[in-house]
């Protein structure tokens, strides 16, 4: 008679699944840490502090994995062969040297190891922290869109230009540059606004996500737009006021607002408007707009 080994391990390979993320936790410990440092400190390139959003976005995707952990474990077993492509082209790009190839390798092997425990139905489950992973993802693509931000520069010189105008304020405009008197003030494709639209993107994907809004697609695409409108109009008038400053010569106040903790906290309030514009949208629409389920 054989006596049931009451200390045997279940099913489930939970030590080999911890193993993996053990050796993972090895490999992009430094990786993320150099980011985080980069993000903080912004001694990270221009282009890559486009996405510090990832200092509360990376916590976030782990919290939204662990939340889904059951439903994971629940999952049958299924290899899905591009989850050996993934992984190997994650591989690839982390063993290439090239710095944002190794960058992009970490939400690659990611997505390539739910294909490859849980086939499809393990992707589309954790889509969304695979989502928040990638877009914080430091990558070119700020500075390949760079040439294309001259018509949003535009618009905002001409913006402020006028706002100032109608305040008795005489300058004049040439292209993206103001004159004040003598003084000259260059809306630069960095003044652009297109780091804190990223950001309130972002940060309005978080937001829909937590609530549970972004199961209704007239939640999201109302919040999303809305999001948009209000980092542009903040971006104008932090242009407006840089504008003022500079060409009245208080160079501490325009240094406190663009390169000081002015602009930090400047950055804070317009985040803190989306929080009460979710609230809002949760409070005006009704669930009779819920639409689709995304979870």
């Amino acid at each position: 008679m054989e006596i049931p080994n009451k200390f045997s391990l279940p099913k489930e390979p939970y030590l080999s699944t911890g193993a993996i993320f053990g050796i993972m936790a090895l490999i992009y410990a430094p990786l993320i840490i150099y980011w985080y440092d980069g993000w903080i400190n912004k001694s990270i390139g221009i282009e890559h502090e486009y996405f510090s959003h990832g200092v509360i976005g990376l916590p976030f995707a782990a919290y939204i994995v662990w939340q889904k952990r059951q439903q994971w474990l629940k999952l049958p077993e299924k290899f899905q062969p591009i989850g050996a492509v993934f992984l190997g082209l994650a591989g690839a790009f982390y063993l290439s040297g090239i710095p944002d190839l190794i960058n992009l390798s970490f939400p690659l092997i990611l997505a390539g190891i739910c294909l490859w425990f849980k086939g499809f139905k393990g992707l589309k489950l954790m889509r969304m922290p695979l989502i928040f992973v990638f877009l914080a993802t430091p990558n070119e693509i700020p500075y390949l869109i760079q040439p294309f931000a001259l018509p949003i520069q535009r618009f905002i010189a001409g913006t402020a230009a006028f706002i100032l105008m109608q305040l008795g304020v005489n300058l004049r405009l040439e292209e993206i540059y103001l004159y004040i008197g003598d003084r000259i003030v260059e809306v630069a494709p960095h003044c652009a606004g297109l780091k804190m639209l990223f950001t309130s993107i972002y940060v309005g994907l978080m937001l829909l996500q937590w609530t549970g809004a972004i199961k209704s697609r007239t939640k999201t695409v109302f919040f999303l737009l809305a999001a948009a409108f209000i980092s542009v109009t903040g971006n104008i008038i932090r242009n407006t006021l840089l504008t003022v400053f500079h060409g009245t010569e208080r160079e501490a106040a325009f240094e406190w607002l663009h390169e000081g903790w002015g602009g930090d906290l400047y950055s804070a309030a317009m985040l803190g408007l989306l929080v009460l514009l979710i609230w809002w949208i949760e409070n005006y629409f009704s669930n009779d707009y819920t639409e689709a389920d995304y979870e």
